[in-house]
């Protein structure tokens, strides 16, 4: 009897009935989705600023975990072994916990956080969003914000420069902060903690925009022009502030947040102020009720996530438990599948810019997300559906639905991107400000490609014989780094990458002993620890370079097992070393909490609460099912 196989079994029952008592009624899956804690931040100085009696309770509950989440040192930061502290981070919880009253400057650790901030050059080095938080509560001067005219919005898609070339991410928060910088706002309250101690001598406020003014430099064009359109009559900057408006508004979820995202809801609360709302007004408290239910109290410490994930969870669930052996017609994979056939989108968002002639078909990220599908989910869900799919109308109609419109978001250079097709205009990526190549375009990445081949190959039966799916092949194969593996950007990171497309290129039909397949495997085995597991730092998307973990976290080494099995290497002894990792129960929690999810590299991380029951599961189900068949 093969006893390594029997424990494998064993783990993967237990992992199964601990994931299926979790199942919701009405079939979907809730874990936290937890980020940065400038939401947690933000949710404090935003109910101050408005003057909100009611939430006191969630105003002591976010204030308590930003407290706790302060070091010794006074600093806060972006993830565990991120060096020196975040300055980011800790100006704005440092501020939201004095709006909050309960804590005053003279507090030891408050003045830690004080001396930290000016030690590293004040609020003037604060990322723009900070910044732009700070503004609209009077903390921070607007003078010398680099100038976008309202007048922009208004030049038309057929313009070779235009507001649809940014990234759908991008939009959905530069709108409602272009809205306020525009017209100066600035709340009056008389909550606010003043931080004129916070700024640093001989630190400009805002970086120059000189150089921009040189024939040169690439931007220079981009800049004039923004200057052009910013001299056009007032009536068309009016006009802009109303096509803003509306693009926001035409825009807003059913429970009152803005694209289903906490940080761009909160900027919008504060443009309808510029606008002229008043704060009772309808659309400012549903959106402030919005808010208030992403707050998930669950655990020692509450949080209020940036949106949630529960599609994503869900369809993830659903195919790991099908991968597990769970019947389709059980009732667990019913009961989800009936709930992620309702959560698929009818009508046509922005994506329908770039990409015309499809009709909708994919899927969100979050519950009430019905405006902004996005590619990682909608293959997730349909990996889900589709051993259903052959015996149920209803539910092939939706499969096919969301086969026709992933396909149709592949971009022109083969790859795809997280949530549009074609916004990937490098000039943009120079834009000066902060994170501009991160957000600012939608590019083609490879834990996309490799996850939609995945999909395409395993489930949809295509091969690299099929015109997009060989274009594609051939997109993942010329963005491979020179050590083997690939860079994902919604995951930490060359790890996942590595993974997806991995197992998307093999899932095509690209055999073991191809060079790119050889090179990813040699990296995976290079890397592994000496526990059997894999771990990899938040840095590596900071440095462009794979910076190892000093231990092992149980969802990259899923995926690094995952990925060895998919190329081949079931019977490795690192493979065998990775499970032998993951069957270990005694972990310790750094490597249980550590995230692995990336939002904006070098300020919002992810820990996904999901994912250590996720892809351990999935890993050692594949594992199982490739010695049933060896």
């Amino acid at each position: 009897m093969n006893t390594f196989l029997h424990s494998v079994e064993k783990e993967q029952q237990k992992r199964i009935k601990e994931l299926v008592e979790l199942q919701k009624s009405d079939g979907s899956f809730h874990f936290r989705f937890q980020g940065s804690l400038m939401t947690d931040a933000f949710y404090i100085i935003t109910i101050r600023a408005l003057n909100i009696h009611t939430e006191e309770e969630n105003i002591h509950l976010l204030a308590k975990t930003l407290r706790n989440a302060q070091h010794k040192e006074g600093y806060w930061k972006a993830y565990s072994d991120e060096p020196n502290g975040h300055l980011s981070a800790t100006i704005i919880a440092y501020t939201a916990l004095l709006y909050s009253g309960l804590y005053a400057k003279e507090d030891t650790q408050m003045q830690k956080a004080k001396a930290f901030i000016l030690k590293h050059g004040g609020l003037a080095k604060a990322h723009f969003m900070i910044k732009w938080m700070l503004s609209v509560n009077g903390l921070y001067p607007w003078s010398h914000m680099i100038y976008i005219p309202m007048t922009f919005l208004l030049l038309p898609t057929f313009q070779p420069f235009n507001f649809y070339q940014f990234s759908a991410y991008a939009r959905i928060h530069f709108i409602p902060m272009l809205i306020a910088a525009n017209k100066k706002f600035t709340i009056q309250t008389k909550t606010k903690p003043p931080l004129d101690d916070l700024f640093v001598r001989d630190i400009a406020l805002y970086p120059s925009f000189d150089h921009l003014e040189e024939e040169r430099n690439p931007l220079t064009f981009l800049w004039k022009e923004m200057k052009r359109i910013g001299k056009f009559p007032a009536y068309l900057h009016h006009l802009g502030f109303q096509s803003a408006e509306k693009y926001m508004l035409d825009r807003l979820e059913e429970d009152g947040t803005l694209y289903s995202y906490a940080s761009a809801t909160f900027f919008m609360i504060y443009a309808l102020l510029a606008l002229g709302y008043k704060k009772n007004s309808p659309v400012i408290q549903k959106a402030i009720a919005g808010l208030t239910s992403l707050i998930d109290k669950k655990g020692k410490q509450s949080h209020l996530e940036n949106s949630t994930s529960t599609v994503w969870d869900t369809g993830l669930i659903s195919y790991t438990l099908q991968q597990a052996g769970i019947p389709t017609e059980s009732t667990p994979i019913i009961k989800a599948t009936n709930y992620l056939l309702a959560k698929q989108h009818t009508k046509k968002g922005d994506w329908q810019v770039h990409n015309p002639n499809s009709e909708p078909g994919g899927w969100g990220f979050s519950d009430i997300n019905t405006n902004n599908p996005d590619n990682d989910d909608t293959s997730a869900v349909l990996r889900a559906l589709t051993a259903t799919a052959s015996s149920n109308k209803t539910v092939h109609y939706a499969w096919q639905k969301g086969t026709n419109y992933l396909l149709s978001m592949q971009n022109k250079d083969g790859g795809w991107a997280a949530f549009e097709k074609n916004t990937d205009w490098d000039i943009l990526k120079m834009v000066p400000i902060d994170n501009a190549k991160d957000a600012a375009v939608d590019p083609s990445t490879a834990d996309l490609t490799g996850r939609v081949l995945e999909y395409f190959g395993n489930f949809a039966h295509l091969n690299d014989t099929h015109p997009h799916i060989k274009q594609a092949v051939s997109w993942l194969i010329n963005n491979q780094e020179k050590n083997g593996s690939w860079y994902g950007r919604w995951g930490v990171c060359y790890i996942y990458g590595t993974w997806a497309a991995l197992t998307g290129l093999t899932a095509v039909g690209m055999k073991p002993n191809h060079p790119a397949i050889q090179k990813a495997i040699g990296w995976l085995k290079k890397i592994q620890h000496s526990n059997g597991g894999w771990g990899e730092s938040c840095r590596s998307c900071e440095t462009s370079i794979y910076v190892p973990l000093p231990f092992s976290t149980e969802s990259q080494t899923a995926w690094a097992v995952d990925a060895l099995i998919a190329a081949g290497e079931g019977a490795s002894k690192e493979v065998k070393r990775g499970i032998r990792y993951l069957l270990d129960e005694k972990k310790e929690e750094r490597a249980i909490t550590y995230p692995t999810g990336i939002g904006l590299p070098k300020q919002f991380y992810i820990y996904y609460h999901s994912y250590n029951k996720i892809f351990p599961l999935l890993a050692l189900s594949h594992y199982i099912n490739k010695e049933a068949h060896s």
